[in-house]
């Protein structure tokens, strides 16, 4: 389902915004220690794993800066199962700093700007306006924003030797990547172990990149996705795929109809739980090559894999005190996880 502006939840004051980023930063940062913690990723794609977070981190870091005192525009976030800033928000992201020298060219000058507010302050002893606030914060964002620390649809990760402690069998090579699905609004991470027959991969990396960006750039069954890189690379040997659905986020600023929403959302109507508690889904789904099958015709059959079924593992982070409200609440849903909820540090928000 594609997603409208009528899907979105508008964050429209500084307190919303710092809020909202708070909640973000932490919960990933946590994210991280547990996934380590659960050996949910081994350590080369745990690094994989931060590298993209730290993209996503820095994105929406990114959207607080440039809307915190804007009165014209607000930054959305996407409400359909999702938790996590409209797709459309990094598209703008990207935009505006396709025009960055343009923009420069018209910001107040930054000594003139640190004048106006001391003497505000110091002198006048008033408040500084909004309007020069929102001049400042744009300073601050087309200064300093690099665009190519900004989380885009689809990023592309390096092509490496597979590490020696993987147990991926006939694979001796792995990338990653990453996208950000515009039908849900959820970034995910993907990791592919594959068995090259030749003597130089680099030689076929623009190939094996412009497959990837063409073929594994959204939200699909895995096995489809497998079969089409395998038909479209016939000298590269995909042997392992593993994706990560990193999402949705379950807080007050959610509105989907999923069952660990409505449970958080209850019990912060009921001051059960306070306004910041938050849990998070996660899903690793994986798939396997198997056995080889001639796909063509006569002359000019293709030998192909056949793979496994896909195996789903799906997972709740979340702290203690969410996780006992959610046993209470929907014990059915947390007994289908591959593990029981998994524990995480609550979030300290605090003077918004």
């Amino acid at each position: 389902m594609i997603t409208t502006p009528l899907d979105s939840a508008i964050l429209n004051s500084k307190e919303q915004y710092v809020f909202y980023h708070k909640m973000v930063d932490f919960i990933l940062k946590e994210l991280l220690v547990r996934v380590q913690n659960e050996k949910l990723c081994n350590q080369q794609e745990l690094i994989f794993f931060k590298q993209y977070s730290d993209l996503l981190l820095y994105s929406i870091e990114a959207m607080r800066i440039k809307y915190m005192y804007d009165e014209e525009d607000n930054m959305k976030v996407d409400l359909t199962e999702s938790g996590f800033p409209n797709y459309l928000e990094f598209r703008y992201l990207y935009n505006d700093l396709e025009l960055r020298n343009e923009y420069l060219d018209k910001l107040v000058d930054t000594q003139i700007l640190k004048d106006d507010f001391l003497d505000t302050l110091l002198r006048k002893k008033q408040k500084v306006k909004k309007n020069k606030l929102f001049q400042a914060a744009s300073t601050v964002y087309y200064k300093s924003v690099n665009q190519q620390y900004i989380f885009n649809r689809f990023v592309q990760g390096k092509i490496i030797e597979t590490p020696k402690y993987s147990h991926t069998n006939f694979a001796n090579l792995m990338t990653s990547w990453s996208f950000y699905d515009v039908s849900n609004n959820r970034p995910y991470i993907l990791f592919m172990y594959f068995h090259f027959d030749g003597k130089r991969i680099m030689d076929h990396k623009e190939e094996l990149y412009q497959v990837l960006k063409e073929s594994a750039d959204r939200d699909m069954a895995l096995d489809t996705m497998a079969y089409n890189i395998d038909r479209k690379l016939p000298d590269i040997h995909p042997k392992h795929i593993k994706r990560i659905d990193l999402g949705p986020i379950h807080n007050v600023f959610a509105k989907d109809e999923n069952v660990i929403t409505h449970a958080i959302l209850d019990g912060i109507a009921k001051k059960e739980i306070p306004l910041e508690s938050y849990a998070l889904s996660f899903k690793i789904d994986e798939v396997f090559s198997g056995s080889t099958f001639k796909e063509g015709g006569f002359f000019s059959k293709q030998t192909m894999q056949k793979w496994s079924e896909v195996i789903p593992q799906k997972y709740v982070f979340a702290p203690h005190r969410i996780i006992q409200l959610l046993h209470n609440k929907i014990p059915d849903v947390l007994n289908n996880l591959a593990k029981p909820p998994i524990d995480m540090a609550d979030v300290k928000i605090t003077n918004v």
